[in-house]
């Protein structure tokens, strides 16, 4: 391995080499002489410069080389650049090399130092030793110097007019050619194109071809093209550091100026220190806020500390970003609240149709602010389906009171710090949501929505749900604390609107602070009305398309609620609007002439076959339909009773039911057996029977008490061979002793039960309450039975108790 990089040298032998004075051209040179590998790059005849080797194995082949009388040695390129040399081959090395003297050879750390002065070119004619030493027959070939070619002369003029100009470019070449011209003239062209390429960095190929080209005027000609290669990379490289000396300098010289400017100006008295700068900042903040007694008191404690801390040490930075927080609250700065209950209502009429109950509540829960002459902190919890308008409504709240509306959801929330804040050791820390929303909001009475409050969770972290209690607590939340503040904030005056989708996951300490308001599904009247004044406008909106180029027929809307969005929301329903919308573009921008009119026949093709069929109310011997009510809003049931066979007594119940669901059918099926006499049936009919009664659907997992009634009209419409009379539907829990008891789900239950084209109910007489309340038109044309008693219910459906 070679190197260029000098080592502290210490003498092979005590004795001194003799001093063989300068190697110059034509010096009667051997025929035979040893050979050293170059790896990375060939040596030229016109080169000289300390060379580095490994001791192992080249020692002795530089001893060997001291014994000789001309002290000369061949240094040859080899292809590849590595191996070990005992293992090397002739085909491993080039054939030309440069004849070189060695001076002042020493050694140290294991390896060799020599000072190489190039001679003359040689050519390997035969190997006498292929391992170390090497040992090779060479010969020296002439070379034409034709020195006084015009051509020579023109190329020797440009190979010098290229290296001056690489000069300035790189510092080191003008090192090596003072050396050159120490040994050789500039009117010499040999020596001058192995100079111009020695200095270049070019490869080895390209830098061996030159060493084995022999005729100069060639050899200047590649020489050139090199070294013009090289005033370009340089002339490059030099750009480039100019442009970031230049970049780097105008930076440097902006900052020195604006530290010059900031010291004229603190002189001047014109500008303040950073701190001090700060601490007017804060200071100013504060000014127009009301601050009460004990963060007036937090707030001089921590700017006093503010002001005799260094700038640069990390307590600064914690103490200026609680600073910041604590000043950026709006310490007695409240909205003022419009109690106008006229524009309140025109406010939610705008925004949603339907829910007249619902808007109902809100304003009388805005009136009675207005009669305090201030709406107090309440907390609003709205129950419902997904897409029925809860967020939106809160929203609308806002907008009527004219109060700043903040939104943030709850759910997945498992770390109570969200709620409370951090504490300001840990690095980060931030204050709880509750307080980043008064920051955001400017008011101390802003209406906060809680999204999601049913999907909070709990971990390691804490209970986010305990720590709602505090907020959501009108007797604690004047005294709120965060734990980033550390200072109590009074967020009685906040309205805070809370949504889910059920009740049973909230705990019952924060539900029982709440005030709840439940929003049932809609109709598909309402539903027709959300999406002729609200939802179709809005997708023709986002999709920038006029409502005169797409016709969306009402025959064509009832069908996609019946057909395609028949849940309780609106939300299924705007995406399959969604869904025509872009169809209809793709047609419109495809060359389709006029409006596009969308009917029923078209729905198909737009939309896929319909995913909800026309319900079907079973009928038969045994089958009744009842009416159930789950997260996504009201369904019907169908409930079917049949007799297996009559060998045996016996009961199954399938249909994937809870436990309770199968305590009612329990009762249900113990009722009917022993008061068969009393409503007519076969009084041995149970003895002997095996009865199976299933609920589909059988996927669908069913739970609750309110089927109760339905079982038992089931049962009893198989003991009595009688199927129903007309159609009807009915809900309601039953008991041992036969009494119809109150169940929840009213008004989505009516809801499902006309969609079904179901108009005779049996609803538990405790109920009659929750059926009055509804809409005038969800109970138009509905003919209902209220029964207490199942006697009531037998006399409803068969005509006879």
């Amino acid at each position: 391995m070679t190197h260029r990089e000098p080592i502290e040298p210490e003498v092979i032998r005590e004795e001194e080499w003799p001093s063989a004075g300068l190697a110059l051209p034509g010096t009667v040179l051997p025929d035979t002489i040893y050979l050293l590998p170059m790896t990375d790059r060939p040596f030229f005849p016109a080169q000289a410069f300390p060379i580095i080797m490994d001791e192992k194995p080249w020692l002795e082949t530089i001893e060997k080389i001291g014994d000789t009388p001309h002290r000369v040695a061949g240094l040859i390129l080899m292809r590849d650049g590595g191996g070990d040399p005992a293992d090397l081959t002739e085909n491993e090395f080039y054939q030309v090399g440069s004849v070189v003297r060695l001076h002042h050879p020493a050694k140290a750390d294991k390896k060799l130092q020599f000072i190489a002065e190039g001679v003359q070119r040689f050519r390997i004619i035969k190997w006498l030793s292929i391992t170390p030493p090497y040992l090779a027959q060479v010969e020296y070939p002439r070379e034409d110097e034709l020195r006084t070619s015009d051509e020579i002369k023109a190329y020797a003029v440009a190979i010098i007019n290229t290296i001056k100009e690489l000069l300035p470019l790189n510092p080191l070449f003008s090192e090596e050619l003072k050396y050159f011209l120490s040994r050789f003239g500039p009117n010499e062209p040999s020596p001058l194109a192995d100079f111009a390429a020695a200095m270049s960095t070019a490869s080895k190929q390209d830098l061996q071809e030159v060493l084995e080209t022999f005729p100069v005027l060639e050899r200047m000609k590649k020489v050139l093209i090199i070294i013009r290669k090289e005033l370009e990379v340089a002339k490059l490289q030099t750009q480039i550091r100019q442009k970031v000396e230049e970049r780097m300098s105008e930076q440097q010289r902006k900052f020195f100026l604006r530290e010059q400017l900031k010291q004229i100006q603190q002189e001047l008295g014109l500008e303040k220190d950073d701190r001090t700068a700060d601490v007017e900042r804060f200071r100013e903040r504060v000014a127009p806020l009301t601050l009460p007694e004990h963060a007036q008191k937090r707030f001089d404690d921590e700017l006093n500390k503010l002001s005799i801390l260094e700038v640069g040490s990390p307590e600064y930075t914690v103490t200026r970003n609680y600073l910041d927080w604590l000043t950026q609250l709006p310490w007695g700065l409240q909205s003022t609240d419009n109690l106008d209950l006229e524009r309140a209502r025109t406010v939610l009429d705008h925004d949603h149709d339907g829910l007249d109950d619902v808007k109902q509540r809100i304003i009388e829960f805005l009136a009675v602010g207005a009669m305090k002459g201030e709406v107090a902190g309440s907390i609003i919890l709205l129950v419902g389906p997904p897409g029925v308008g809860k967020t939106s409504i809160g929203r609308s709240i806002a907008t009527a009171l004219e109060r700043k509306f903040y939104r943030f959801s709850l759910g997945g929330m498992r770390d109570e710090a969200e709620i409370k804040g951090h504490r300001r050791t840990y690095i980060g820390a931030l204050p709880g949501k509750f307080i980043q929303a008064i920051k955001e909001a400017g008011s101390q009475n802003p209406v906060i929505m809680l999204d999601e409050i049913d999907k909070i969770g709990a971990s390691y972290r804490g209970d986010p749900a305990s720590a709602l209690l505090e907020v959501l607590d009108p007797e604690q939340n004047n005294d709120f604390l965060d734990h980033y503040l550390d200072l109590r904030f009074d967020l009685s005056k906040v309205l805070f609107v809370c949504t889910a989708n059920q009740l049973d996951t909230i705990p019952g300490p924060l539900l029982d602070r709440m005030e709840v308001i439940r929003l049932s599904g809609y109709i598909t009247e309402e539903k027709m009305a959300i999406a002729r004044h609200h939802l179709w406008p809005k997708q023709l909106e986002k999709a920038g398309v006029k409502p005169s180029k797409i016709k969306l027929s009402d025959s064509a809307l009832r069908q996609i609620i019946e057909g395609y969005a028949r849940e309780a929301g609106v939300r299924n329903l705007e995406k399959q609007l969604g869904r025509i919308v872009r169809k209809a573009v793709v047609q419109l921008l495809s060359g389709t002439k006029g409006p596009i009119k969308v009917g029923p026949n078209q729905l198909e093709a737009l939309l896929g076959k319909a995913v909800f069929q026309k319900e079907k109310t079973l009928s038969g011997v045994g089958v009744v339909t009842g009416l159930a009510w789950t997260a996504l809003g009201g369904t019907t049931l169908s409930i079917e009773a049949t007799l297996v066979h009559s060998k045996n007594r016996g009961f199954k119940l399938t249909g994937k039911l809870g436990e309770v669901m199968r305590e009612s059918a329990e009762i249900a099926y113990s009722y009917i057996a022993s008061h068969l006499a009393e409503y007519h049936g076969a009084t041995t009919f149970f003895d002997e029977a095996f009865v199976h009664l299933h609920v589909p659907e059988g996927a669908t997992p069913k739970d609750g008490p309110s089927a109760g009634i339905t079982m038992a009209t089931a049962l009893l419409s198989l003991a009595r061979n009688e199927k129903l009379k007309r159609p009807l539907a009915m809900t309601g829990e039953l008991t041992l002793t036969g009494y119809v008891l109150p169940v929840g789900g009213i008004r989505e239950k009516v809801i499902a039960a006309r969609r079904s084209k179901v108009m005779e109910l049996i609803l538990p007489a405790a109920n009659r309450g929750d059926f009055d309340e509804l809409p005038e038109h969800i109970r138009a044309g509905l003919q209902v039975h209220f029964a207490d008693h199942f006697r009531q219910v037998v006399t409803a459906v068969f005509g006879t108790p």
